[in-house]
């Protein structure tokens, strides 16, 4: 029983579909202005002056595509827009749009500048994002009543409002969609110094006391990504509050992290499965991603978006035209021989 909950809270740490109280948590830790955001340092200089011209102009921003992988901050900086803009922010998914109406029932809401947050845009419906269109260009909405041969269109005129989209997979967006955004504007995995600075921050938030090297050595096995720290902090925090005096310590971070089955890397038990996965049931490749899930019992879409970019980003593992490959770095990392 111990040994299943501990694999759960193992796996937590880099699964995205997180549940309620995680995401709550992580809320209450979003920085509130362009200021307190730390790293994407070219990313935050562009929004500032794209933001302070729409505002010398006083005139509603033009919309922004946000993308890159999960956890490094796509919502935490929709919010920040806003907040930066003094607008108002709608918040919905590409798979929570289902029927025209939804859409429409959201936008004709808008005040003049507000600001509209879509999740996963990439799934959203198609019909649904042909709706789009003419509200993202022409501040309109076209919507066919009646049917048959007596099916009309009415257009009803909107207030000039902004869209900001996110999206893990761009190359799912089409590009009549992805067309339509004035900026588009790409986060990359932070670096050390950053998710440290990010790390002590949250400790701060939390107010939980953290050693600065115990900080370092978490943000070493945080995956250059500020949720994965942000839990891991947690985690850890969890543990020095039941194990030792409350106080995050190198002993108390690094016995958390083992229970977690966190690697010096930031491997958990998942990454390993599939590097091991790879050598030995399929000679370090090249194979397939659907073999691969098939192998360890994972989905496609987790090991594509979750696994894949980080073990990609270390040298672990590498795409080719046939399929994905283990490394001579994965071997070595895994004690294998090739």
């Amino acid at each position: 029983m111990i040994e299943r909950e501990e694999e759960n809270i193992s796996k937590s740490v880099t699964n995205t579909n997180a549940p309620q109280e995680e995401r709550e948590f992580e809320v209450g830790l979003r920085p509130q202005s362009l200021g307190e955001f730390i790293g994407q340092d070219d990313l935050k200089e562009n929004l500032s002056i794209f933001i302070e011209a729409a505002k010398k102009r006083d005139e509603p921003i033009e919309h922004v595509l946000l993308y890159g992988n999960p956890g490094l901050g796509k919502t935490t900086l929709a919010h920040i827009i806003a907040k930066e803009l003094g607008s108002q922010i709608r918040v919905t998914s590409g798979p929570a749009l289902e029927r025209v109406g939804d859409l429409a029932a959201i936008i004709s809401n808008l005040g003049r500048g507000d600001v509209l947050f879509i999740d996963e845009i990439h799934r959203m419906n198609k019909t649904i994002e042909e709706i789009l269109y003419p509200a993202m260009e022409d501040y309109a909405l076209d919507i066919i009543v009646g049917k048959g041969p007596t099916a009309r269109t009415l257009r009803l005129s909107l207030e000039r409002f902004t869209i900001i989209g996110a999206t893990t997979r761009l190359s799912l967006l089409s590009a009549p969609l992805r067309d339509r955004f004035g900026a588009v504007h790409h986060l990359n995995f932070y670096e050390d110094d950053h998710i440290e600075k990010i790390i002590t921050r949250s400790a701060g938030l939390l107010e939980t006391p953290i050693d600065p090297e115990a900080s370092k050595l978490l943000s070493s096995r945080s995956r250059r990504t500020p949720r994965i720290a942000n839990r891991l902090l947690r985690r850890v925090r969890d543990f020095a509050d039941v194990r030792a005096d409350g106080t995050v310590s190198t002993p108390v971070c690094e016995q958390a992290l083992k229970m977690l089955n966190v690697d010096h890397v930031g491997l958990d038990e998942t990454d390993r499965r599939i590097l091991k996965a790879i050598i030995e049931k399929f000679d370090g490749g090249p194979v397939g991603l659907s073999t691969i899930a098939a192998a360890t019992q994972e989905e496609i879409q987790t090991i594509e978006d979750v696994h894949e970019p980080f073990l990609i980003q270390v040298g672990f593992l590498k795409r080719t035209p046939r399929g994905r490959m283990a490394t001579k770095h994965a071997y070595k990392h895994l004690g294998l021989s090739t």
